[in-house]
């Protein structure tokens, strides 16, 4: 019998606002894994139309951790207990735990396993890191509607050259993680 492996990826940790998310996939065997592949190499309509087919082809769920789970416990702490809650919601336990990454979060009787950018060599990873991206860039579109001067729709609330000017201009949002540099470094020049 085959064994049953999940793979995981996190989405959001470099950006400067919002929450993390991470996804917990187990493809079943029909699945063209030659699809799959890291979704920052994917284009955004490929994404969508790969994370539609992955969920349709598989066990998969969604963790996330808080803006305010962030600015508590720091970035690295929060995207961890994102991947441990989507390894937790999975209806199906897998035998091993294949994370993307150089760090593991801790889970009682689940066999977890780090591969360094897993999201380029894992179909699984591959397949959790489009269905988080996606998830993530649809909340953050949401988002972008009410505050469309940022331009997170576009920037995925990332660092970018528009993004730092319309926080210079239009001050920070409660979106904003006050605790990262640009963010934290603008606001002490308002102090």
């Amino acid at each position: 019998m085959k064994k049953i492996i999940a793979g995981v990826d996190e989405v959001g940790r470099g950006s400067l606002i919002g929450p993390v998310y991470a996804a917990a996939v187990i493809l079943n065997e029909k699945i063209n894994k030659k699809k799959l592949k890291d979704s920052k190499k994917i284009s955004k309509k490929n994404r969508e139309i790969l994370e539609s087919y992955i969920k349709k082809n598989s066990i998969w769920a969604i963790g996330s951790a808080s803006l305010k789970e962030i600015e508590k416990n720091n970035i690295l702490n929060a995207s961890l207990l994102a991947m441990k809650r989507a390894i937790k919601k999975l209806k199906k336990k897998p035998q091993i735990v294949l994370i993307d990454g150089n760090k593991l979060p801790y889970i009682d009787n689940y066999k977890l396993k780090n591969v360094i950018k897993g999201d380029q060599k894992i179909p699984e990873i591959s397949a959790a890191s489009i269905i988080a991206k996606v998830s993530r860039d649809r909340l953050l579109t949401k988002m972008s509607k009410k505050f469309q001067n940022y331009l997170w729709d576009k920037n995925s609330g990332y660092g970018t050259q528009d993004h730092i000017k319309a926080i210079k201009k239009f001050g920070i949002t409660k979106h904003h993680r006050k605790t990262f540099k640009p963010v934290h470094n603008i606001l002490s020049l308002k102090l």
